[in-house]
């Protein structure tokens, strides 16, 4: 089993999660989707530039195969789980970024979830520092949620303050990059919401233990 600070881990692990409602699903299979959409992308790409790259992913996830957020039905516990994300190509923000973060690797990107309040962000890494050390600059944010809408920093903010209605001095932690922990905990934590909401009391536990197991 791949650490969880690897992204295979941590997509093998949100796969388990998805075991709950289906046991009978299979990881290579989600594993080889992903591959595939990321050999797609790299047959198009002619340069190493990561403009080129970023330019044929989205195209490749939002406009051939349509992966958006699901707004109709957006508390469904189906939009947390990885295995029906990838069928219905609709789901929350957080499981849309953990593809968007899976796939654009297979293409030599980086990029990190941003655990920011209310609607959880990708951001790519659009050049390396003159440090060598990993730095917020050049970052580009995008929301896979909305069809893969490009953020700077200034959209990502005032979009948060209009959600949360605050404010603070401070909006690094805003910003900050989900470890791939907090990433399976909110996860978790959205599936217990949905379920003690619904009354769904033997769901709810079974999310507690598997919080208790994953992390």
């Amino acid at each position: 089993m791949p650490r969880v600070e690897t992204t295979q881990g941590l997509l093998r692990a949100a796969f388990a999660i998805a075991r709950h409602e289906h046991p009978a699903a299979d990881v290579e299979i989600v594993e080889a989707a992903i591959a595939e959409l990321s050999t797609t992308i790299l047959r198009r790409v002619r340069t190493p530039s990561i403009e080129a790259k970023l330019a044929h992913l989205h195209d490749v996830l939002f406009d051939v195969a349509g992966f958006v957020g699901n707004v109709e039905d957006y508390y469904a516990p189906a939009n947390s789980y990885l295995p029906e994300v990838l069928r219905t190509r609709r789901g929350l923000p957080i499981t849309l970024v953990l593809i968007y973060k899976s796939v654009a690797e297979g293409v030599g990107l980086v990029v990190h979830g941003i655990n920011s309040p209310g609607h959880f962000l990708a951001a790519v890494e659009t050049r390396t520092p003159a440090s060598g050390l990993a730095s917020q600059d050049g970052w580009m944010y995008i929301d896979p949620f909305y069809g893969g809408e490009l953020l700077n920093r200034g959209d990502v903010c005032r979009r948060i303050a209009e959600t949360t209605g605050i404010e603070p001095a401070d909006t690094t932690q805003w910003l900050a990059p989900a470890t791939h922990r907090q990433w399976l905990a909110r996860m978790l934590h959205n599936l217990q919401a949905v379920f003690a909401h619904a009354g769904r009391e033997r769901d709810l536990y079974a999310m507690q233990e598997l919080q208790e197991l994953l992390l």
